[in-house]
């Protein structure tokens, strides 16, 4: 638990230590004018939103750039709601997770189509409490509090992965933080200062990702090492204590870039279903134990498209780790011989000119790929 002592002095500390360390560029937490909003202001909630969801496995400084786009190609709720889907995921394309994106524009769609009507003259269409904000797709208790402390600078605790670190160093919990959530909840509610929300959880963020950092945490720039039971012990790398986890599993994925007489490429569109939902791709599929990768090629575009090819040289390896798995992917260039291609295993399949490619969005390994068949096109 906390060490003994008034919890004013934590706040104040903080604070303090946040108005000349911390990060105050932030666009989406700053009036349109760019200076900083004063206690209770509003700011813009749908830009915060937006924010937010990046910020999902995401760090700022790769987010900020993403935000910025969005926002001029999607600057309030009606025109996220109204753009298509392909739109959305071509804005988002090398973010990651393009599950999150397909999550804001089915709720901007739900909040525009609400009955009554909340985009009418006379009502706020934005929740002011968790369970209206976690009624929308793809949003948890900390993004909801996350929103309501930075839109509305309402006192909300939050416990994104920052402030799990600095509590769990904080009090030298002895198991790791998402065994005892509802504990680390408590944490943070007590700790937060309820008349300056907003600024807090974002000093309590940046503290976590500037100072109390995973390795390495600079302790003695820390506002808190006076009352950190884990500086105290002498040892602040060993919390957050970690769960033991599994080996990452690996997968080996053949790849076809299958091209027609008229040197056309098949690309398929992936179901609406898990992180890389909706987006377009090379079809393929996974190795099996003790086939040739040529083999794969041709077993997965028979079974996924009905289509019989030879398969040519390789035209590229490449791998790309994501949290739950590594994947290497080996690319062949095939040949297409027969059978009318079929989506049996995706949304929809099109043949497309190699200079259209960029105009679909791609999970960010296939831009290698695309790469690759650019230069091996313009080499002959």
């Amino acid at each position: 638990m906390l060490e003994p002592g008034p919890v004013e002095p934590l706040r104040d500390s903080l604070l303090d230590w946040w108005e000349s360390n911390g990060r105050h560029h932030i666009p989406w937490k700053l009036r349109p004018d760019g200076s900083r909003p004063g206690p209770g202001e509003p700011l813009d909630p749908f830009g915060v939103w937006v924010a937010e969801v990046m910020l999902q496995q995401t760090q700022l400084a790769v987010v900020l750039p993403y935000w910025h786009r969005w926002m001029a190609a999607f600057p309030d709720l009606r025109s996220l709601a109204a753009a298509s889907e392909h739109d959305v995921l071509m804005l988002w394309q090398g973010l990651g997770y393009y599950a999150r994106a397909r999550r804001l524009h089915a709720g901007a769609q739900r909040l525009v189509d609400a009955e009554p009507p909340v985009l009418s003259a006379d009502r706020d269409p934005w929740p002011r409490t968790l369970e209206g904000w976690m009624a929308l797709p793809g949003i948890g208790r900390s993004t909801a509090a996350s929103i309501l402390s930075s839109a509305f600078d309402l006192a909300q605790p939050i416990l994104d992965g920052n402030v799990q670190r600095v509590l769990a160093r904080l009090t030298a919990h002895p198991e790791p933080p998402k065994r005892q959530l509802p504990l680390f909840w408590r944490l943070s509610e007590t700790v937060l200062d309820p008349q300056r929300p907003r600024a807090f959880n974002q000093a309590l963020m940046d503290l976590g990702a500037g100072v109390c950092t995973p390795r390495q945490p600079n302790c003695g720039a820390c506002p808190w090492n006076g009352r950190c039971a884990a500086y105290a012990a002498g040892d602040p790398g060993r919390f957050p204590v970690k769960d033991t986890t599994p080996p990452i599993p690996f997968q080996v994925i053949g790849v076809g870039v299958v091209r027609d007489g008229q040197g056309r490429v098949l690309i398929d569109q992936r179901l609406q279903e898990g992180l890389l939902g909706g987006l377009w791709e090379f079809p393929g599929g996974k190795q099996e134990p003790g086939e040739a990768i040529e083999a794969t090629i041709e077993r997965e575009l028979r079974e996924e498209l009905a289509i019989e090819v030879t398969v040519a040289e390789e035209l590229i390896t490449l791998e790309h780790a994501y949290s739950h798995k590594r994947l290497r992917f080996v690319v062949h260039l095939c040949q297409w011989l027969a059978g009318e291609p079929q989506p049996l295993a995706s949304q929809q399949v099109r043949w497309v000119a190699p200079e259209e490619l960029a105009s679909y969005p791609f999970p960010a390994a296939n831009a290698r790929i695309i790469a690759a068949l650019q230069a091996r096109i313009a080499v002959g």
